[in-house]
Formats: structure tokens, sequence, C-alpha cells
């Protein structure tokens, strides 16, 4: 059963960071490309980051570039999000998706999903 989950979420100050991981289960990620997505209420989700199953390629969205960064351990079959410098702009549920192989920016092109972290930045 292939299943995602997010974890690391939660309430930072602006300036904070927090690291969102993503571990997958019942497909290794090898052969997966993992997008890491974000939505805030009343917006549509959009792309953050991603990374592709080998590792060659690897996206960031103007808004995360420079303060994000995007890891994976295969050991641990885990996808991580490094975010630095939050700011109240990138409170969002984030979410990680699960495409063959290689990054996409499109939702549909991902078939498997997580359920959500909330990341709040607040002062």
């Amino acid at each position: 059963q292939v299943q995602l989950v997010e974890s690391g979420g939660g309430l930072v100050q602006p300036g904070g960071s927090l690291r969102l991981s993503c571990a997958a289960s019942g497909f290794t990620l090898d052969y997966y490309a993992i997008g890491w997505f974000r939505q805030a209420p009343g917006k549509e989700r959009e792309g953050v980051s991603c990374f592709s199953s080998t590792g060659s390629i690897t996206y960031y969205s103007d808004s995360a570039k420079g303060r994000f960064t995007i890891s994976r351990d295969n050991a641990k079959n885990t996808v991580y999000l490094q975010m630095n410098s939050l700011k109240p702009e990138d409170t969002a549920v984030y979410f990680c998706g699960a495409r063959d192989l290689y990054c996409s920016a499109y939702l549909w092109e991902y078939p498997y999903w997580g359920q959500g972290a909330q990341v709040t930045v607040s002062s």
C-alpha cells in the first residue's frame, strides 16, 4: 500500500525554521520523484520544491529559492524540506506528492499524496 506521511509542521515566528518530513512506504523513492506543494487559505495549491528519483534534478519555486532546501534520506525512504527564514506568507498546509521518476509542476500528474502538514508563521 502506497502511503506518504508528512510531519514537522507547527507554529514558528517570522525568521524561524522548520523541517518537514515526507516518509514514504509501500514503494521506494529510488523510482519516484517527490514534490512539495503548499496551499494557503483561499488559494490554489502551488509547487514549492521537488526532488527527482535520481536526485539529479531539484526544483525550487521563486519564493523558496535561497531559503528552502530539499533533501532525501534513502535509508529512511524520506524526503525533507528544510525551511529557513520563514515569512508569514509561507503559512499554508504543506503536502508531499509522489510520481514516477521525474518532477512535474502539474498537480494531476502526482497520483500519491500525503495528508498535509500545517505550517503557521506568526509572531
